[in-house]
């Protein structure tokens, strides 16, 4: 008896002794026996509407509230308002529910393509950004050489300097950093925002950057080469389970190579569940106005 037999065998065992007819003999591919009976199986390369899955990340954490028979259910219900952190999930016994750990897997998931995957050039062209990139040559070298990430070869060099040119008083940069999804949400709205607040306080900006396999210290390399008197750089931020699309600003007056990181003044959490883009944008203006009043930036500037 081979393999093929055994399990066969084995099957039809397990079937009579749970009282059910054996399994069909048929091919694979035509025998689905997760689907409900008098179900008509869409077209090849199609998807039936009907029959299609609700996207569980759409869903809204803070509106969802899985305890049964909860003591003060609407308490909790207000309290989560308040945060997108996984509380009020219920238990199936010792365990989660099957939706808490789905969601969770699908979060987590995104959280990872969001770092891995790579900023569309179509977004970069559309955003009349100057590409250039760092001294990373992959996304696997620029995941574990931080400081590769830092740095520009001479001819990037060269296109940042013909770009900004010398002495700015606000050079912009956008970096793809370690979420994609986090830039291509977010840059577009939050840049044009800066541009128009910046523009309301007479100051002008040239084209803006974009780096490739970008980190933060990057920023202060362009502040060697262009001696630009500020240099505001939005990059996506660690994704994490709470969203993948979280982007940071981060502002420096005067950077250049080896500057503490306390001199730099952050915005974070910059996505439409914590702060919107557009709102972000116009903060981010008046805070670059706010640096080249006071000439500085960091725990330096007193706000």
């Amino acid at each position: 008896m081979n393999d093929k037999e055994l399990r066969a065998l084995i099957e039809r065992m397990i079937a009579e002794v749970a009282g059910q007819a054996p399994t069909p003999q048929v091919k694979g591919s035509d025998y689905h026996p997760m689907e409900p009976q008098g179900v008509t199986r869409p077209a090849a390369g199609g998807i039936d509407p009907a029959a299609a899955i609700p996207d569980i990340t759409q869903t809204d954490l803070r509106r969802q509230y899985l305890v049964k028979e909860p003591r003060n259910g609407r308490a909790f219900l207000d309290l989560k308002q308040k945060t997108p952190a996984r509380i009020g999930l219920g238990r199936a016994g010792a365990r989660y529910k099957t939706a808490t750990m789905l969601r969770f897997r699908a979060d987590h998931a995104a959280a990872q393509d969001s770092c891995f995957s790579m900023v569309d050039e179509a977004f970069v062209k559309k955003g009349g950004f100057v590409p250039v990139q760092t001294l990373c040559k992959d996304k696997d070298e620029y995941l574990t050489r931080p400081d590769k990430g830092r740095r520009f070869d001479e001819a990037n060099q060269a296109v940042i300097r013909q770009t900004l040119g010398q002495k700015p008083r606000v050079a912009l940069v956008v970096g793809d950093g370690l979420s994609s999804a986090a830039i291509e949400a977010n840059a577009l709205d939050c840049l044009e925002a800066i541009k128009g607040g910046l523009k309301a306080y007479g100051l002008e900006t040239g084209p803006a950057l974009f780096v490739k396999f970008c980190r933060v210290g990057a920023s202060d390399h362009i502040g060697d080469l262009t001696g630009a008197e500020v240099v505001c750089m939005l990059v996506g931020e660690r994704p994490g389970l709470v969203t993948a699309e979280s982007m940071s600003a981060y502002i420096t007056y005067q950077p250049h190579i080896g500057i503490p990181e306390s001199k730099r003044t952050v915005v974070s959490n910059i996505h439409r569940q914590g702060t919107t883009a557009v709102e972000a944008g116009a903060h981010i203006a008046e805070l670059i106005h706010t640096m080249l009043e006071k000439r500085a930036s960091g725990i330096d500037l007193k706000l």
